[in-house]
């Protein structure tokens, strides 16, 4: 698509991200974000804290959106798109609501969403559309004119996100002891979710055990297993498995746990790992203290070399991605032929979430959808 440089109906790319505390005196206000609506007491809060205090109370998650917001600017200006690019969380500053408030004065009409969740689920896309329309009902109460807002597709089987995460897998096995190397197995991980919500994830057609969220990170480990051995020439085991469960006991959560399954795979005589975090776009929280701390603790425990494979973070690789799926969405919407990029057995993802697409379990109304109340 280098031909077509025109965004053209869109005026505006925002990246939609989670947000982070950047300071101890943010952690438990963070939280009460995070938990609204739960009932969960301050002290309880200040518990789940800890795994932020452990880095100073600050999140990585924002410094690394910042990096991202650097890399597209970057990349989008080397290939002449002429988009201006905003930046919204929704639990911590830059505030989504604040930000789509300042496009409007802007005069953004027309906006493109880049969410930082690659997969269909709840929590990875309905909730950023609920987020979405609940920040467009404030602005319309405030009597502003509210812009068209689009999200765009997911992005887990482009190209331009695959392809620093095989890098990384390779890198993380050259880098174990050559005498452990070639039997290692790859620990494919992603954040885990209640059941209920992955078999519900997706379109209404692929719902079932474990939903759209299950097959497309299976398509994205086979696809990295796949080049892995086309480069190496070693078919590495592998499995799907799940980290930063969280929420009622009682309430089953996708398993296996990376902790459980690491002292599975040293019980059968597994002689190293690779843990590759497919599930996650940059080193944020669950990254940070899950596998890197709380998972490889266990490993060195059980005397089983590790290593973390790297997310895509800001990789030019995963902006010109970004430039590609806005430059598909806007020929799309603008009526011209494109063929939408994408590897694996799953295909393109859909442009707009359909009715009935990773419902929550209390409706709520969702913008960037079929069910929008926001045309």
């Amino acid at each position: 698509m280098s031909d077509a440089l025109d965004a053209t109906p869109y005026d505006a790319l925002l990246l939609l991200s989670f947000g982070g505390p950047e300071g101890p005196d943010d952690v438990v206000p963070f939280l009460e974000n995070v938990t609204r609506g739960r009932g969960i007491p301050k002290e309880r809060l200040k518990e789940v804290g800890q795994h932020y205090f452990l880095f100073g109370g600050v999140s990585p998650i924002n410094d690394q959106n910042r990096a991202l917001l650097d890399a597209l600017r970057k990349d989008f200006a080397e290939h002449g798109l002429d988009l201006p690019i905003y930046w919204g969380n929704r639990n911590w500053a830059p505030y989504l609501t604040d930000t789509l408030r300042e496009m409007v004065a802007d005069g953004r009409r027309r906006i493109l969403v880049l969410a930082t969740s690659a997969y269909a689920s709840y929590s990875g896309c309905r909730q950023y559309r609920e987020n979405l329309a609940d920040s467009l009902a404030a602005l319309a109460a405030e009597g502003l004119e509210l812009p068209r807002v689009d999200k765009l597709r997911h992005y887990f089987n482009h190209p331009g996100f695959l392809d620093p995460m095989i890098d990384g897998v390779l890198a993380s096995l050259a880098d174990l002891p050559e005498d452990v190397r070639a039997g290692a197995h790859i620990a494919f991980t992603t954040h885990s979710i209640p059941t209920s919500s992955a078999d519900t994830s997706g379109p209404v057609e692929t719902h079932g055990e474990g939903g759209a969220y299950v097959e497309e990170h299976l398509d994205v480990a086979e696809l990295i297993a796949d080049a892995v051995r086309e480069r190496t020439g070693i078919d590495h085991p592998w499995r799907l498995v799940y980290q930063s469960r969280s929420g009622a006991p009682h309430i089953p959560w996708l398993e296996p746990d990376i902790c459980d399954h690491l002292e599975a795979l040293h019980g059968a005589g597994v002689p190293a790992v690779v843990m590759a975090p497919i599930g996650f776009v940059s080193d944020h929280m669950e990254v940070l203290y899950d596998l890197d701390t709380e998972a490889t603790a266990k490993a060195g425990e059980l005397g089983l070399p590790v290593r973390r494979s790297a997310t895509v973070g800001d990789d030019p690789r995963f902006a010109a991605a970004i430039r590609d799926l806005v430059l598909e969405r806007a020929a799309a919407e603008s009526g011209r032929e494109v063929t939408p990029c994408a590897l694996g057995a799953l295909g393109a993802s859909h442009n707009v979430c359909p009715v009935g697409c990773c419902p929550a379990r209390a409706p709520r109304p969702a913008a960037a959808g079929a069910d929008s109340p926001y045309a």
